[in-house]
């Protein structure tokens, strides 16, 4: 039997960083389908503390944004895209500093997570930043964010609440909760 994966396809449409495929894949059973693929250049997503994470009840920085595809506001943490290139923990970085003006002297992987695998390929890795520092932010024009200082336990009764609903978000701030605020 043939392996799985792609056997044919063409691209749909590219914008920008976003390429869209339609492709003919074979299925793990022999037989061959279409599927939609939104190609990603992959993203870092940071949970950046003012306090020791393992302190008590720590300080976390979160950022409200306006975002058009749910047409609202979401609670966050700073993310972004990778450029061309770039490793993941120096985009961290940048979108530390360009959406909360923070830059970090510790930035510690906690994991990856694919978005939504179902039609992307988009892969994000969440950091842990410590010993921040405040300083000017650089948001680009289509970025309008309020940043925000709570205590991760106020953070984690707004996720029990149904008000961080970002997946990044809830994820990277549970990971951490359990994994290294302990």
């Amino acid at each position: 039997m043939n392996e799985p994966g792609r056997v044919g396809g063409a691209r749909a449409w590219q914008y920008r960083f976003l390429d869209a495929h339609v492709d003919q894949v074979r299925y793990p059973d022999g037989t061959v389908g279409e599927q939609v693929l939104i190609h990603h250049p992959g993203a870092a997503a940071v949970v950046p503390f003012l306090s020791d994470p393992r302190g008590d009840d720590p300080q976390v920085l979160l950022i409200h944004q306006y975002r058009y595809a749910v047409d609202g506001m979401l609670w966050e943490i700073p993310a972004g895209r990778l450029e061309p290139g770039e490793p993941t923990s120096v985009c961290a970085h940048r979108e530390l500093k360009e959406e909360t003006g923070c830059t970090a002297t510790s930035m510690e992987s906690l994991t990856s997570i694919w978005t939504a695998p179902g039609f992307t390929n988009e892969r994000i890795e969440i950091f842990l930043a410590t010993g921040l520092e405040r300083g000017a932010s650089t948001r680009e024009a289509d970025e309008f964010i309020e940043v925000v200082t709570l205590p991760l336990s106020k953070a984690l009764g707004m996720i029990s609440a149904g008000e961080i609903t970002d997946a990044k978000t809830v994820v990277g701030l549970l990971y951490s909760a359990g994994f290294r605020c302990m």
